[in-house]
């Protein structure tokens, strides 16, 4: 996958409409950055005027608890475009913090650079804006499933979405911490679910991944029943 870019540019669906002098323009403005592993590329809290288009890597949205857990409510991967809300209105914080979970690469623009640019072609502020309307269809997703799904529930749906291709294990690539973040809830409740699927023949826990024993029984779960 390259990180190039002109040619990521080229290709973006956000980006492929402009004319080449205006992709050009953007190659000029663009400020590379990278940054390490847990590194956060902005606070919650910050006035953050960004637009920025991941090259490499994977930035996480964090929203924190006054309780001090944190819940993931978005992941943006290489060649996703994500901005702070400052980028749209001046004085508006950031409600979320952003942070790299893997080492990652990203072009940055500043909103003065780029709004001239936005308002001139309607075409490129079509496709933000169909962007940012997927991006809210994810987020209600995941408050649904805080509202209205328990634990159980969440946690089955986690480990099937995210089933290997053989169809039968999910790498154990997050720590339980990871895992909490997501699910909107605490390790140790994370543990404890596990223990229980696996009480129940549900799944089969190794050093290495959660082999899916019995899918069925899964989507039951993710089913309410």
């Amino acid at each position: 996958m390259t990180t190039d870019l002109p040619e990521l540019l080229a290709l973006h669906p956000v980006f492929a409409s402009l004319s080449e002098a205006d992709r050009a323009r953007l190659d000029d403005w663009a400020i590379p950055k990278t940054y390490r592993p847990g590194e956060a590329v902005t606070l919650a809290g910050d006035r953050w005027p960004y637009l920025f288009l991941v090259a490499e890597g994977s930035i996480l949205a964090l929203k924190e608890s006054s309780e001090g857990r944190s819940l993931i409510v978005a992941e943006m991967g290489t060649e996703e475009v994500f901005w702070g809300l400052a980028f749209f209105e001046a004085e508006m914080p950031n409600p979320v913090t952003l942070q790299c979970r893997e080492a990652a690469k990203l072009y940055l623009w500043r909103r003065e650079d780029v709004q001239p640019l936005l308002l001139a072609n309607g075409r490129l502020t079509w496709e933000l804006a169909r962007t940012m309307v997927r991006r809210m269809l994810r987020a209600s997703e995941v408050i649904e499933g805080l509202a209205f799904q328990p634990i159980a529930g969440r946690l089955a749906r986690f480990l099937l979405e995210q089933v290997s291709p053989d169809g039968q294990s999910v790498p154990r690539s997050l720590t339980l911490d990871e895992l909490a973040a997501r699910l909107g809830t605490s390790r140790e409740v994370v543990c404890r679910a596990l223990y229980r699927f696996a009480d129940k023949n549900l799944i089969s826990v190794t050093r290495t991944e959660f082999i899916l024993t019995d899918r069925n029984g899964l989507a039951r779960l993710v089913e309410g029943d």
